[in-house]
């Protein structure tokens, strides 16, 4: 037989992993846990149930339907992790994407691993798996990192957040870090971020952290995947909240660049100002996406693009 091969969205280190989760929030007592409590098992679809408390609020309607190809080709190669309930039923803990791309393909029966967890053991895992497994959006791996650093350091989110000025501070001074409970916390911050891989303790503090102060309608259509966080956080400058509104739904709809979004604040800011540098920029923008997409090669977009074409030399005469 062939041997399957591993896509980019399946790969099968989901029982590693699930180790590592399983150790740092303390549901194992050392590193290795019993085989058989690992092991994988197949349920039936139905008796698998979402938790109410899922940190994924938003999903990729690309990054889905690369992961449903992936499925109806390859099938399901990561075992979604959940824990039995007392109803004879199952909630997902980790895996929530693969578990929404069996029902779109009418898949009944999927693997899993099953394993006896409390409710924070359970909150967590869900969290450091999405950290580390799913793309989620600038603000929700925010929030999803904040929230797993309160509950493993045991304090508030803004007791966290002044732990972390502390502790760059500290490091900016070149001061040793002496406080032993200081020192415990930082090592457990270095292991959490280890753990998901991506982001530092500083680099978190100092471009994460900052995205949760931006303007609530900024804020949302960041959360929804709308707009990147560079372009939220030029938006954020304007504090009319009618102009902002106005500019975030044109960037949206026009998919203004953040030089764009600058000009476009500039004559906000300047009303007797004109819009010449920013027609020109859109010009020059627009121009190098036709020549490098080739939108001419399409029968539709060229019939477009010939009567476009016909308007701009008609402004010209």
């Amino acid at each position: 037989m062939a041997k399957r091969r591993l896509s980019m969205v399946d790969e099968m280190e989901f029982p590693n992993k699930t180790k590592q989760f399983l150790d740092l929030v303390g549901v194992t007592n050392n590193h290795q846990i019993a085989e058989q409590d690992l092991t994988e098992q197949s349920l039936p679809i139905t008796q698998i149930h979402l938790s109410p408390h899922q940190p994924r609020r938003y999903f990729s309607t690309q990054a889905m339907e690369s992961l449903v190809t992936s499925i109806r080709e390859h099938g399901i190669l990561q075992p979604l992790l959940v824990r039995p309930l007392e109803s004879g039923n199952y909630e997902l803990i980790a895996g929530e994407r693969r578990y929404r791309a069996a029902q779109t393909l009418g898949i009944e029966k999927i693997p899993v691993i099953i394993r006896e967890l409390n409710d924070q053991d359970a909150f967590q895992i869900s969290l450091l798996e999405n950290l580390q497994r799913e793309d989620l959006n600038p603000i929700e791996e925010t929030e999803a990192i904040l929230q797993l650093l309160s509950m493993r350091l045991e304090c508030s989110q803004k007791e966290v957040i002044s732990l972390l000025n502390h502790i760059a501070n500290l490091q900016k001074q070149k001061t040793e870090i002496t406080d032993n409970v200081v020192r415990s916390q930082c090592e457990m911050l270095d292991h959490i971020f280890t753990l998901i891989g991506r982001l530092t303790p500083d680099s978190f503090r100092s471009h994460r952290l900052p995205l949760l102060n931006l303007p609530k309608d900024v804020l949302d259509s960041l959360r929804r995947g709308e707009l990147e966080y560079t372009k939220a956080r030029v938006l954020a400058q304007i504090k009319d909240e009618e102009q902002r509104r106005e500019l975030l739904v044109k960037t949206i709809e026009e998919n203004l660049s953040v030089r764009d979004i600058k000009s476009c604040i500039k004559v906000i800011r300047d009303p007797d100002s004109s819009e010449p540098s920013l027609l020109h920029n859109r010009m020059k923008q627009a121009y190098q996406r036709i020549k490098q997409t080739k939108v001419w090669e399409d029968p539709k977009k060229a019939k477009a693009l010939e009567k476009l074409l016909g308007q701009i030399e008609a402004l010209l005469e």
